[in-house]
């Protein structure tokens, strides 16, 4: 079986050859293979023999000039085109820290949104028209990659603060913005479709919680963002596609609102912050594609890993629907034979 056809069966909850596998490591972690021993010409994704996801975005920013700041050997400063100021460490697969935030008041957001029209610019054709072959040919599963809603409101365009405030005092603007980059993401994969670029899915990241707790209550989300939400899925069911949540943290309380929304797979089930797959795969395996669930800040432990794998995978697999993966992506402590190891537990017991 391709990609395409293994992935698939697990969102339609079928049995497979195996469970898909898919994981997103780090540049370091590459880089750090490579150094091991992995050709540098190689798809790691070849190399170790798992499955191709393949994700392609838009650009849906109200494209604000991109400056540098300050530059020194660890860092540099820069603005973004979503109007935030932040410090970009050099140092390998370091997070950035945001420094301001341009659009921080409703007026200021105003000049964002009237910055954010459709334009065939944002659909970046030119590199769509050379990957989107290759895709195909390889038997790759794709997914067309919406952003919109609190992660990249929060996280990139407004800061934390300011919007967690406002959902609370001031929740109209909120939502005409979570609605404003949905109906640009629409606006500009309706014009990729309509050209003959269509996808097997419809993902997006919406980061809504952290170590043991959600930014917001379910109240508040069943009022603000789910609505948004269910835009988003009714246009991909539409479409005749499948819908994946990405979102880090603890969502247990809210997976049932997924599940009634018709969302088909939920990543990635992040253990750390809390996540029991085993329980989701007990309430909801029937109903919600589990994708993750392995949880990554042991990996660079094999014999761990390995244990963890036996423990999770025969159950997780059981009718289907599952799509094994680290529960956020591969560190890069994780070294090539760590990973080897990884693949081959989960090539044993996930095997139908």
């Amino acid at each position: 079986m391709n990609s395409k056809e293994r992935i698939t069966r697990m969102l339609q909850h079928k049995e497979a050859d195996r469970v898909a596998i898919t994981d997103y490591p780090w540049n370091g972690t590459v880089r750090n293979w490579i150094r091991q021993g992995m050709p540098e010409s190689a798809d790691w994704r070849d190399f170790f023999g798992v499955d191709k996801f393949e994700i392609f975005g838009v650009d849906v920013s109200p494209r604000y000039t991109q400056k540098i700041l300050e530059e020194t050997e660890e860092y540099r400063i820069v603005t973004t085109e979503w109007g935030a100021t932040m410090k970009e460490f050099r140092m390998q697969d370091s997070t950035p820290e945001f420094l301001d935030f341009k659009i921080n008041t409703p007026e200021a957001w105003k000049d964002a949104k009237a910055r954010m029209t459709f334009d065939e610019k944002r659909l970046n054709l030119p590199v769509l028209k050379s990957l989107y072959p290759q895709w195909q040919k390889s038997g790759a599963f794709t997914a067309a990659q919406f952003w919109f809603g609190f992660d990249v409101t929060h996280s990139w365009a407004s800061g934390t603060e300011t919007i967690l405030i406002a959902m609370l005092e001031d929740p109209e603007w909120v939502v005409d913005m979570f609605n404003h980059y949905l109906d640009l993401n629409i606006a500009l994969f309706d014009r990729l479709w309509k050209m003959g670029y269509t996808f097997d899915a419809m993902r997006w990241p919406d980061d809504m919680g952290y170590k043991h707790n959600q930014f917001f209550s379910l109240n508040v989300y069943r009022e603000l963002l789910k609505p948004v939400h269910q835009r988003a899925v009714n246009w991909a069911k539409e479409k005749g596609i499948f819908t994946i949540l990405h979102s880090c943290g603890d969502i247990t309380p809210f997976v049932p609102e997924f599940v009634e929304m018709g969302i088909d797979a939920l990543n990635p089930l992040e253990v750390k912050a809390g996540v029991d797959s085993l329980q989701l795969k007990e309430k909801y395996g029937d109903k919600l594609c589990l994708f993750g669930g392995l949880d990554a800040l042991h990996w660079n432990d094999t014999d761990f890993a390995v244990a963890e794998i036996e423990r999770l995978v025969p159950v997780l697999k059981q009718n289907g629907g599952y799509i094994c993966s680290s529960d956020h992506s591969i560190p890069n402590n994780v070294s090539l034979e760590n990973y080897r190891a990884i693949v081959a537990a989960v090539k044993k017991y996930g095997n139908y």
